[in-house]
């Protein structure tokens, strides 16, 4: 594959690079650029990484524009081998985790059809991009593979992920710092811990949060429903122009999360500010419905609920709601705030 990536590469009029039908073995890979014209990567075979934990990423798109990676073919991470043998999210400090593939710094790119399966933890990481899109991708891992996080985003700009089927054992989308103008939209959550800003402000440095939509998705038996948390951070961090409308809950332990919490003492520096939730209907099956947990030192601003409707189905519902004050309009169930 490298060979072939580099004679690809060097094509001023572009090229396909096409994994045909079949089962492969892959090891570690990156393919980096730039290139000289634009490079299609099909897939329609099943490429097995190795069974080895070692390294971050298994394959790498890395430094280039004008990149597509589709087809109906399958990346196996082969996580189920050591999934038993992995330490649980609670205990893991590194901010670097063992990915199916990453996209580093890609300008123009579109990733469609294939599916992600198994990772050993992160199934793909976006990093530093420019106007990317990925549309009808899969992911799949049984529920309780620890930190496979199905898409994490951070210091990325005009990134859509659209018509996306996410089943895993941790959050489906999870968004890191830095990341601007992310539409997520038409995304099946679930098993998984649903879709989250966040975790932010646990290391120095971190770049703000802005100008996030996620509309039309429907979350399936899992963990959370929309969530936005954050830890103590060195340096100051906003979190500002969070958009959730259109949600549909089905038996979701927390459908509803905006947790400072993770501050010990109460000392956040991050400011969350200007956050909608609209039109979110369903079931549940704790009783706090709705938790908005804001920090004493930095209160949640701007909060609006809109036509809120989530039934428990063991017992009342209920809502939650320290150091923010949300403007409710329409419907409101469960009551409170």
């Amino acid at each position: 594959l490298t060979k072939t990536w580099t004679d690809a590469c060097a094509s001023p009029t572009g090229a396909t690079i096409v994994i045909p039908a079949g089962t492969y073995k892959c090891g570690v890979v990156e393919f980096k650029g730039p290139c000289k014209g634009p490079i299609t990567f099909q897939v329609d075979g099943t490429l097995q990484a190795p069974t080895s934990p070692d390294g971050d990423s298994w394959i790498t798109f890395c430094s280039f524009e004008n990149l597509a990676v589709t087809g109906t073919g399958t990346f196996d991470g082969m996580g189920s081998a050591i999934y038993g043998k992995q330490k649980s999210k609670a205990v893991v400090t590194s901010r670097y985790h063992k990915t199916n593939w990453s996209f580093n710094f890609i300008t123009n790119g579109h990733m469609e059809g294939v599916t992600s399966k198994d990772s050993k933890e992160f199934h793909v990481n976006v990093l530093g991009c420019k106007n990317l899109t990925i549309s009808k991708f899969t992911v799949c891992a049984p529920a309780d593979s620890p930190n496979t996080d199905g898409i994490h985003l951070g210091r990325s700009n005009g990134v859509q992920i659209l018509d996306t089927k996410i089943g895993t054992g941790d959050d489906c989308i999870s968004v890191g710092d830095g990341m601007e103008q992310l539409t997520v939209e038409r995304v099946t959550c679930g098993p998984g811990h649903g879709i989250s800003i966040g975790s932010l402000g646990q290391y120095a440095g971190e770049m703000p949060v802005k100008g996030i939509f996620v509309r039309n998705c429907t979350l399936v038996n899992t963990q959370n429903g929309v969530r936005i948390k954050s830890w103590p951070d060195q340096e100051a961090n906003d979190v500002s122009d969070i958009h959730f409308e259109d949600i549909v809950l089905d038996n979701v332990d927390n459908p509803i999360i905006v947790d400072q919490m993770y501050c010990p003492s109460n000392l956040c520096k991050s400011k969350i500010s200007n956050v909608s939730f609209k039109n979110i209907r369903g079931t549940c099956k704790l009783p706090e419905a709705i938790t908005m947990t804001c920090s004493s030192a930095h209160p949640c601003t701007n909060v609006e609920m809109c036509d809120i409707d989530i039934k428990c189905t063991t017992g009342p519902a209920k809502a939650v709601c320290t150091n923010v004050k949300p403007v409710i309009t329409g419907i409101m169930n469960p009551p409170g705030c």
